[in-house]
């Protein structure tokens, strides 16, 4: 609004086309700041969300399954967690097979706990699947339940020959993870 002199007033300044240029400059140049900050703030967030060395080192296993003779077994760790690798016997391969698939919990065949060409190599984790146990039976020695396979001293659940639920509160045979031979001897876990 002009006083009654005829002069301008700030207002009327501040509404023509120079005070809009500023105003609009400082919006853009306070939002572009904002975004500067809130980037500079999430790099770091989201860099720190990554896995460590250590995890990423965990992440696989490798093991030498050459030198393990029928009946041994080997324990390893995998992702923080133990890992039975065992080479059945004949007599532990014909005892799995034995065995009615339809009357088990977890119905599963020997041959789809193993990988074609190595069914005497039997890799699962060495965690009860009822409450994370850690069963018997991987050792020379240790008790290995009713049906020869492993026994979980926590509860009494009862494994046969392929780490399969036989007898107590598991409910799921012992798992079998993802792994792979990268030679005839050599495995990768994970």
């Amino acid at each position: 609004m002009a006083d009654t002199t005829g002069t301008a007033t700030p207002d009327m300044i501040a509404a023509g086309e120079d005070g809009v240029r500023r105003r609009d400059f400082i919006n853009i140049a306070a939002i572009g700041a904002a975004g500067v900050g809130g980037i500079a703030t999430l790099v770091p967030l989201i860099s720190q969300m990554a896995p460590s060395a250590d995890v990423l080192a965990e992440s696989s296993t490798e093991i030498d399954t050459g030198p393990i003779e029928a009946g041994q077994a080997v324990k390893a760790v995998f992702r923080k967690q133990p890992l039975f690798v065992k080479r059945l016997t004949t007599a532990e391969i014909e005892a799995a097979n034995a065995v009615d698939v339809g009357s088990l919990r977890d119905p599963q065949t020997l041959a789809e706990r193993t990988k074609e060409g190595h069914q005497d190599l039997l890799v699962t984790m060495g965690v009860c699947t009822h409450l994370g146990c850690v069963p018997l039976g991987a050792a020379e020695g240790e008790v290995k339940g009713e049906f020869g396979g492993y026994f979980c001293p926590c509860h009494g659940s009862h494994y046969d020959t392929a780490a399969r639920i036989r007898k107590g509160p598991a409910p799921l045979n012992l798992e079998v993870p993802e792994y792979e031979f990268t030679s005839d001897t050599v495995i990768r876990v994970g």
